[in-house]
């Protein structure tokens, strides 16, 4: 059975939406080699152009969601990034585009946006995520920076979704490796209605 607790079905068109001290809730994170369909679009994601959005639209995410970055991040150009990273990989794929917003408040949870962010079982940077998809990719760990960490994130995040047929819950404990623990994604749910919502 279905778990939406007072979310209610988090597909729904309504609802499209620290850590360095504090691991994420849950268990440690689950999966010790990525899944091969995953693999595969990860690849094609990590060689691919950086995405873009029209100035509009960045001018507004900007001035609506740069000022809540500034208790966390004290370098201008690296919130400019981060918002830049998060909007674009967010929407970079048309057939399912993530709440860019939603990824801000994960981002909150899983490393109170610290690009260098270490948990202890091993999760790395702003997405807490785990070494082993650079080893298994083969690609250099880059997982420290900003835009290749959101990147991989937001694939991951994506996948699971259509994994779990655009179940928000069970999608965030798949993300996190809580699997059948609802804390995670409802402290997530939570972040972002309270502070995140754009």
């Amino acid at each position: 059975m279905r778990r939406y607790g007072r979310y209610g079905a988090l597909a729904a068109p309504a609802v499209a939406c620290a850590m360095l001290a504090a691991p994420a809730v849950g268990p440690p994170r689950a999966d010790p080699r990525p899944e091969p369909p995953l693999q595969t679009l990860l690849r094609k994601i990590i060689d691919s152009p950086q995405c873009y959005s029209d100035k509009f639209t960045a001018e507004v995410w900007h001035k609506s969601m740069e000022p809540r970055l500034r208790p966390y991040v004290h370098s201008y150009a690296k919130r400019i990034e981060i918002l830049d990273d998060v909007y674009c990989e967010a929407r970079r794929d048309p057939r399912l585009r993530l709440p860019p917003d939603l990824i801000l408040a994960m981002i909150a949870v899983e490393s109170r946006f610290n690009q260098f962010a270490v948990s202890r079982v091993g999760a790395v940077g702003l997405m807490q995520v785990m070494p082993f998809w650079p080893k298994q990719l083969g690609v250099a760990n880059r997982l420290v920076r900003i835009g290749a960490n959101i990147r991989i994130g937001c694939e991951i995040l994506r996948y699971y979704l259509r994994e779990e047929h655009h179940d928000w819950i069970l999608a965030l404990e798949r993300y996190n490796g809580s699997d059948g623990h609802i804390g995670y994604p409802e402290l997530v749910m939570s972040r972002w209605q309270r502070a995140w919502r754009f």
